[in-house]
């Protein structure tokens, strides 16, 4: 195991360096002057070259890219041109603002997606597995933007028991938490679908073994065959695709944020991507990828955990 750990953390290592000259390439060779995006159409050619000598940007390629690497082994992000701020003071707020959104979605839709799929994969064919199929259908299908406005027309215009927006703030007189349902539902609309049919797909095909038959057939009672046989082998694969939910909650919920105006790291780096904020782009592109690939050794981790006959090598 600790050779396994080991070679992912290499792996993981590499990536993260292959991403870093990747983006900052890519954002080398981007159409447009960022000297002329911060200060504006109507900047003299003057005041451009001016700016840019003091960004540093006449340098060569290969001496920015290693000062900059220094500057972030050193935690040093460097200053948004979008924000007027460091990007420490910005970037580290924006993400734990997605992350509490991200985690009360997590913490909801792994039981909720998790007892649908399973009720769902128990009996294939029956009533309630067509019920919960169409369903997760038809929730997966609508477009996160097109459900955040059909609720908010609801529940912010028609009825008026919820916040049109999430800023965080009780400025306007709602409860924080109350700011938290409308983007959390969202989510959850979106994404439980996929995750019970991946769980009922799993459960399907747990229940036709060999041994889940027999179980059945000595008289077993069926709750105990469906928890301590089906359960835990049915799991398996739907484990990973969990875990992989955190990597897309954190770094893709740019929808739901600029719909319910929250200030998360989606928005983020949408927003600094619009203003050639290079440093925000950067941080922000370089955390998700740590996110994905630390996502991916977790959940190799509880395959480990839900099938001690797995070994990595």
């Amino acid at each position: 195991m600790l050779r396994f750990f080991a070679k992912r953390l290499l792996d993981l290592l590499i990536t993260m360096v292959a991403v870093s000259v990747i983006i900052f390439l890519l954002l080398e060779f981007t159409p447009g002057d960022v000297a002329q995006k911060i200060l504006g159409p109507f900047a003299t050619k003057e005041q451009v070259a001016i700016l840019t000598e003091e960004l540093g940007l006449n340098r060569p390629v290969w001496i920015r890219y290693f000062e900059w690497v220094g500057q972030l082994l050193t935690g040093d992000l460097g200053f948004s041109t979008t924000f007027k701020v460091p990007v420490n003071d910005i970037i580290w707020d924006r993400l734990g603002s997605t992350l509490r959104l991200a985690a009360i979605a997590f913490l909801i839709m792994v039981p909720l997606s998790t007892v649908l799929g399973v009720l769902a994969g128990m009996r294939e064919g029956g009533k309630l597995d067509r019920s919960i199929s169409v369903l997760s259908i038809a929730t997966t299908s609508i477009p996160e933007f097109a459900s955040g406005v059909f609720l908010a027309t609801i529940f912010v215009i028609l009825l008026g028991w919820l916040p049109g927006t999430s800023t965080l703030s009780t400025a306007g007189g709602w409860p924080i938490w109350t700011q938290y349902v409308l983007p959390v539902t969202v989510v959850l609309l979106y994404y439980v679908g996929y995750l019970v049919r991946m769980v009922r797909a799993s459960m399907v095909e747990v229940m036709t073994r060999p041994y889940i038959r027999t179980a059945i057939l000595k008289g077993l009672d069926f709750r105990a065959v469906i928890w301590k046989h089906a359960f835990r082998n049915a799991m398996i694969t739907p484990v990973t695709v969990f875990l992989l939910q955190i990597n897309f909650l954190i770094t893709s919920l740019v929808v739901v944020e600029i719909v319910f105006a929250y200030p998360g790291f989606g928005r983020m780096i949408l927003e600094a991507a619009l203003a050639k904020d290079y440093a925000v782009i950067e941080a922000g592109a370089l955390i998700a990828v740590f996110i994905a690939v630390s996502t991916q050794v977790v959940g190799d981790l509880g395959y480990m955990i839900l099938n001690p006959r797995i070994r990595f090598k």
